[in-house]
């Protein structure tokens, strides 16, 4: 992996990193559908308005495959996040989002994408390890819509793994900029009865529309469509790698902006889920790109 790609995901991960937060804010509120649909329609007409700004053309032609994305890498998580959110801490939903890594390496893999390797298996226990020891986990009830939320998160971990290797392909024979797009208009298709049905018994407050105005511009619209720009030039266990750093960047702003003490194993913590950055995506800034070999006369 090349250093700008490497940085450039864990610009990723900065911004991603308060989306947990933001889902516990807003959801309880709005609901989860009308949540879910919000977002999905702000990150469609966001990506919308730069499609016409820059002459893209619409890959109407491949739509029963990015139909499968958008459920896959949109519709479903934001559902089963938002839903989660009623119920769970933001912390365990993203100490559970990590999990995201672990399916990923195995789809990939399953798929012929990607090799799995010891390496790889060691940076994902070693981020769930460094995850574990950031995020503050407060007790929460063990009954059973508890579990259910927990479940709801790894779904939601196992969408987004699996439909990463899938990306990958289509990110080979379609801009990245008119798959984001194009997935975010079908995906609001697919979620807006369900927004519809629950729109009466939604609240519309501020904080509310702010994190969602945040979620869907920002967290969904533009950092979904730099995802996809990384994925086409790394490994799709690499593009996968964010969902390590979240946490530490989701601890760090509440800290920095809500006055929220820091976790005593925050700097630990912080230092295995850079390693198992490095080694679930191969980056290595010692390393020496070796030189072009001329062919042979």
């Amino acid at each position: 992996m090349k250093t700008r790609h490497f940085i450039q995901l864990i610009g990723l991960s900065a911004l991603w990193g308060a989306s947990f937060m933001f889902l516990r804010i807003a959801s309880p509120v709005l609901g989860p559908w009308v949540l879910a649909g919000g977002r999905v329609a702000l990150a469609a007409l966001t990506l919308a308005l730069l499609m016409r700004v820059l002459r893209h053309h619409w890959p109407w032609s491949h739509w029963k495959e990015l139909l499968l994305l958008a459920a896959l890498s949109v519709s479903l998580p934001f559902l089963l996040y938002a839903w989660a959110a009623l119920r769970l801490p933001a912390g365990y939903s993203a100490l559970l989002n990590t999990t995201v890594v672990l399916f990923g390496t195995l789809s990939a893999a399953w798929l012929g994408q990607d090799t799995l390797t010891w390496r790889k298996l060691a940076g994902c226990a070693a981020g769930a390890a460094g995850v574990a020891s950031i995020v503050r986990l407060g007790p929460v009830q063990p009954d059973w819509p508890t579990l259910m939320a927990a479940l709801a998160c790894i779904g939601a971990a196992f969408c987004y793994g699996i439909s990463t290797p899938l990306m990958k392909r289509a990110t080979q024979r379609i801009q990245p900029l008119a798959i984001s797009a194009t997935i975010h208009v079908l995906a609001l298709l697919l979620v807006l009865p369900g927004a519809l049905w629950a729109l009466p018994e939604a609240r519309f407050t501020a904080p509310a529309l702010t994190a969602l105005l945040v979620l869907g511009v920002i967290t969904s619209g533009l950092a979904y469509w730099a995802h996809l720009r990384i994925i086409r030039h790394v490994s799709p266990v690499a593009a996968t790698s964010p969902a390590f750093l979240i946490p530490v960047f989701g601890v760090t702003w509440g800290h920095l902006f809500l006055g929220e003490a820091l976790s005593p194993g925050i700097f630990a913590g912080g230092a295995l889920v850079l390693l198992a950055t490095a080694l679930v995506t191969g980056f290595n800034p010692l390393r020496r790109q070796a030189p072009p070999v001329e062919p042979a006369p």
